[in-house]
């Protein structure tokens, strides 16, 4: 667009240094010139002070001995020999003078609209040339849309290492053996050893994926190519897999190199989904790409490393082994990686010392990489707000619950009647909680609004847990269904503040019974294939009868009415309590963990 611009004002320069040019010569020219009558140029032609005279069409210019221009209009359908004829001039009387016929021709005219039809042809000529060279990386190479959007990053300048990821420990191990075989190849080929051609990294959004294969990048000091796996599909057939082709080929001219393909089930979905059939241009680039990673030898040194947050929905040709040989599983972060991952992000922070990370650790259960980033930054931004020098422990704590929730909306009006009712409600998830004994720990109730939650309740567990026994999900069932009971047993009347904890509990019911086999249906797995494909789904058919889907809705209603009635019955037996706590929070809004214990010790 820079170039476009600066190509229009170039043009509005030139036209008008070229309107300013015609404009002064005109202006010289009027100078020497005067307008005369017929009458009067007979006149000057009876003193015989012209010497040349121009016929025009409507006009005649006429010269005396100075060489002045003389102009005399007349009209288009009469002879200036008649005229001259009328006031008694005789021809032989100009045989004297120069007579000379000329066509009137308007320069300006003809300038204008020259330029102007150049104009859109030039600019249409410097749109072609930037898109160009913008495809093709060339300035004379145009409509380049089969050559690949592949980028290098160079590790000298930008270099990460292993050093500069937090966690991850087991995976780092996994990936030492690729960057060994970077380093020293012929340590393997000459055991007759072969490297994995490809490495899947695997894991939910967030976990580290794209900086652990920069980070084998910068280990090995290769060049490292890193292209979307979006960036190869096209409107225009064949496309992505000449793409393919070219992102290759670029990688095997810089070998050993790492070719890293991001979001690769963009174009490695699984085939034969039903829909656009063999022709479909998804499916042509991934036939593309399996000829690819296939036809590489020992002799190439280029190791192609893609990243899925849905390995379940890959190709299984493209999982086979000569292929993605490897398979990396990122997980989330446990209690001492969030640790390691926070001190990490608050390295180029100016932080309070007596900051605990591991407390920030401990509230952090589920947090992926990216999270505790977030959750690093915007400390740093609510530190800012508030005028502060350093980040504080309180500023960390904060930002756990917007990036949570999202922002407190203290500014948003609730009527008195739905904020008791809120304080009712939480104080209810809260007083469930701590009466049942396989429930995590309560660590904050509010009332006060973040994002769409009226109020919240936090819980935290004591310690990451990779399983959940079946006496816990019937606990957390009653948990969820602490608000609504609150609610029943307070006003005799439900309000749709329930409507989300309603729908967790349903689904968490759901999965008790289908998917976990933990009902009294006995040990068995209903859990349907959760295909994204229409093409499947409209052909699928269900491995149970409709006997046995009715007996799990039966038994779904079941639970949460159990759930329910548990709820209602420790509310009912601790009413007062609840009274207490619904009373602190419409004084205070907020309990933390040790107000809400000290306020169930005094009764």
């Amino acid at each position: 667009m820079k170039n476009i611009f600066k190509s229009i004002l170039i043009i509005a320069l030139i036209l008008i240094a070229a309107s300013l040019m015609f404009g002064n010569s005109q202006n010289l020219n009027i100078s020497k010139t005067r307008d005369l009558s017929v009458t009067e140029l007979v006149e000057l032609i009876n003193n015989g002070e012209i010497q040349k005279m121009e016929i025009k069409e409507d006009s005649v210019v006429s010269y005396d001995q100075e060489d002045n221009k003389i102009i005399t209009k007349i009209n288009e359908k009469e002879s200036i020999f008649e005229i001259l004829k009328y006031y008694d001039i005789d021809p032989v009387e100009l045989k004297s003078t120069e007579v000379v016929f000329k066509k009137d021709v308007d320069w300006m005219t003809i300038l204008w609209f020259v330029l102007i039809a150049a104009v859109p042809i030039y600019l249409l000529f410097t749109m072609f040339n930037i898109f160009g060279k913008r495809n093709k990386q060339g300035p004379t190479q145009m409509f380049g849309f089969n050559q690949s959007n592949v980028r290098q990053f160079m590790p000298a300048k930008g270099k990460m290492t292993f050093k500069d990821v937090a966690g991850l420990k087991e995976e780092k191990e996994e990936l030492m053996e690729i960057v060994d075989f970077l380093k020293n190849p012929k340590k393997f080929t000459s055991l007759g050893a072969k490297i994995p051609k490809g490495v899947l990294l695997m894991g939910s959004p967030g976990t580290g994926k794209t900086c652990l294969a920069r980070s084998v990048a910068g280990e090995s000091n290769v060049p490292f190519f890193h292209i979307s796996g979006s960036e190869f599909v096209e409107m225009f057939v064949g496309v992505g897999a000449s793409r393919v082709r070219s992102a290759f080929a670029i990688a095997k001219k810089a070998a050993p190199a790492i070719l890293f393909v991001d979001e690769i089930d963009a174009i490695g979905r699984e085939r034969g989904s039903g829909i656009g059939g063999g022709q479909d241009e998804r499916e042509q680039t991934l036939n593309q790409i399996l000829v690819e990673m296939d036809g590489f030898d020992n002799k190439t040194n280029v190791i192609v490393m893609a990243a899925t947050n849905r390995p379940d929905v890959l190709d299984s040709a493209l999982l086979r082994p000569g292929r993605f040989d490897r398979r990396v599983t990122l997980h989330l972060p446990d209690i001492s990686e969030r640790e390691d991952i926070l001190k990490l992000h608050l390295k180029n922070k100016v932080v309070n010392k007596d900051v605990d990370t591991r407390k920030i650790a401990e509230r952090t259960p589920g947090f992926s990489g990216a999270d505790i980033e977030n959750l690093a930054n915007e400390a740093a931004l609510v530190a800012a707000k508030n005028d502060k020098k350093e980040v504080e422990e309180e500023d960390l704590l904060k930002s756990i619950e917007k990036v949570i929730l999202g922002p407190e909306r203290r500014s948003h009006v609730i009527k008195p009647k739905e904020k008791e009712i809120t304080a009712y409600h939480e104080g209810g998830h809260a007083l469930v909680a701590v009466n049942l004994k396989h429930t995590d720990p309560v660590h904050k109730i509010s009332i006060i609004s973040r994002g769409h939650a009226a109020g919240y309740t936090i819980q935290l567990p004591n310690e990451d847990r990779n399983f959940h026994t079946r006496s816990e999900i019937l606990d957390e069932l009653a948990v969820l269904m602490g608000g609504y009971s609150a609610e029943q047993l307070i006003f005799n009347e439900i309000s749709t503040g329930s409507a989300n904890d309603l729908k967790v509990a349903t689904d968490k019911a759901r999965s008790f019974i289908m998917k976990y086999g933990m009902s009294d249906l006995g040990p068995i797995s209903l859990a349907e294939d959760q295909s994204i494909f229409l093409g499947k789904s409209l052909t699928s058919k269900h491995d149970y009868s409709e006997e046995l889907l009715a007996k799990v809705d039966k038994e779904m209603s079941k639970l949460i009415n159990d759930a329910h009635q548990k709820a209602k019955d420790l509310l009912t037996s601790n009413k007062k309590v609840l009274e207490k706590i619904a009373k602190a929070l419409l004084e205070k809004e907020t309990l933390e963990k040790d107000e809400f214990y000290a306020l169930l010790e005094e009764k």
